[in-house]
């Protein structure tokens, strides 16, 4: 029991540190240079911003990690680890605003954004980049630098090369791909395809748990003996086998009890049960007594002597 509790919570554990692994999280999205369309931000200012995703299906936790645009000055931003807004759900985004007042918010940064640059996103060891995007140069006011999922199934992003109208809070991809559930009602409307494999793997399973039970449990054992006992029995009187030892003091005896009619029958007899019953012998044949062969004083002329012989006088 206290193994299967250790083997439970290293499981969990387990779960938990992939439900927060900041290494899911990408920088999707960035504005530089806002125009007057741009996004406000709590204080009613038009800043540049950045749009961290997580492309994971697990909840990431991104409080602790750093924000920088200097590759030498990796802590130039902390994000809070305080704030609970900053749990990521799956598939969800958030908006840091770069406005160079980190002390405005917990989505504040203690940097502007400008073009020419590259934003980075940093573990909360100081160390290690998780992501980073690069703002071009000649990115126009009012524009976006992103990576586009093309594939939004597969989570898979890249760079595009080519500002577009920003998309703020909002997944950049194909969102018109699709899904293997569509795809698998166009190629089968009835659903025909889908019981027919369904129906097969449950019978293929029960025939393989049909075949295990039968070989490790229900399989009939060789007996080894069968061959012996057959032999034994003919008919319904049993047969003794003619090339044994066993056989040959069985027909001697058989023949002694037959030609006996004295008190030394049921000396036989009497011996016969005792080695029976002592286990001395192995008695394999039914109905059949078998007697092995062991030395005995029973024939010893000395015992038949009395013990107070009579004197004769003469």
């Amino acid at each position: 029991m206290r193994k299967f509790l250790t083997t439970v919570l290293v499981l969990a554990a387990a779960v938990s540190l992939s439900a927060q692994n900041v290494s899911d999280l990408i920088i999707s999205e960035a504005v530089a240079q806002p125009d007057s369309t741009g996004l406000l931000d709590d204080y009613g200012r038009r800043s540049g911003w950045i749009e961290l995703y997580n492309k994971s299906t697990g909840t990431v936790n991104f409080g602790g990690c750093y924000l920088t645009d200097d590759r030498s000055q990796l802590k130039k931003s902390l994000i809070p680890k305080s704030d609970l807004r900053t749990k990521l759900g799956p598939r969800q985004v958030v908006l840091i605003w770069c406005s160079g007042r980190g002390a405005d918010g917990t989505f504040y940064a203690d940097f502007t954004l400008a073009p020419g640059k590259t934003v980075y996103l940093v573990s909360n060891d100081g160390r290690t980049i998780i992501d980073s995007l690069a703002i071009p140069a000649t990115l126009p006011y009012g524009m976006a630098a992103y990576k586009q999922a093309f594939d939004i199934r597969q989570q898979e992003f890249e760079f595009v090369d080519n500002p577009e109208i920003p998309t703020p809070r909002m997944l950049n991809g194909e969102h018109g791909s699709a899904t293997k559930g569509e795809l698998m009602k166009e190629r089968d409307p009835h659903g025909w395809i889908l019981t027919v494999v369904s129906v097969s793997v449950v019978f293929c399973a029960l025939a393989l748990l049909w075949f295990l039970f039968w070989v490790l449990f229900d399989r009939p054992a060789k007996k080894k003996d069968a061959p012996a006992a057959r032999s034994m029995t003919k008919g319904k009187r049993p047969v003794i086998p003619s090339d044994s030892e066993e056989s040959e003091v069985a027909a001697a005896i058989a023949l002694a009890l037959d030609m006996e009619t004295g008190g030394d029958t049921y000396a036989a007899i009497a011996t016969a049960v005792h080695l029976y019953l002592a286990d001395t012998v192995h008695d394999i044949e039914p109905g059949i007594v078998t007697i092995r062969r062991s030395e005995s004083a029973w024939n010893n002329k000395s015992l038949n002597f009395r013990k107070s012989p009579i004197l004769v006088t003469k």
